[in-house]
């Protein structure tokens, strides 16, 4: 196993190996199976950084559910741009449904915000979040996360869904920007 890799410009090292990041997903699968015992939750996985958590995630849920995505983007390079701009819209009603809000990352909190917002106007009858990973110093407002699998330092992460301009969203572990 490399320890470290080379993308384009920057080099990165290991943060977490993809055993560490899928044990942890079982263990918010199992939260979010017995917090919705009984339910028929619909999954909104944001693409395209949270199509590894949300198969893995998926894979380990029990419970019957559904799941559709939502396209959006924030970032340019190795920086949050501040602005979303939503690219694929939700099709499904989420009327009066229980909807679990899978993300990758939460690191300025801005595109979370966003999204909640619009979800909320559409009336579902609960809305959480479930995100892999958070970085608390980066928040610029506050999210309330649900099921969070980790949190990290405000630095710059690739792998397992999260990408540097496009490339590493294939890597099974987590990488972090070497200084």
């Amino acid at each position: 196993m490399r320890t470290t890799i080379q993308l384009r410009d920057k080099q990165f090292e290991i943060l977490l190996p993809q055993a560490v990041i899928e044990e942890r997903i079982k263990e918010l699968a199992q939260e979010i199976s017995r917090d919705y015992a009984g339910t028929c939750p619909i999954f909104l996985a944001i693409l395209n950084g949270s199509f590894l958590f949300a198969a893995e995630l998926l894979k380990a849920i029990p419970i019957e559910c559904e799941i559709t995505f939502l396209r959006v983007a924030s970032y340019q390079a190795t920086e949050s741009t501040g602005k979303v701009t939503e690219v694929l819209g939700l099709k499904e009603d989420i009327t009066d449904r229980e909807v679990i809000i899978l993300e990758d990352i939460i690191d300025t909190g801005l595109t979370m915000a966003a999204i909640r917002e619009q979800l909320l106007a559409q009336h579902p009858k609960s809305l959480a979040i479930a995100s892999l990973f958070q970085k608390p110093e980066a928040l610029q407002t506050p999210v309330v996360i649900e099921y969070l699998g980790f949190e990290l330092e405000n630095k710059f992460v690739l792998g397992y869904g999260l990408d540097y301009d496009g490339l590493g969203r294939n890597l099974s572990d987590l990488y972090i920007l070497c200084e």
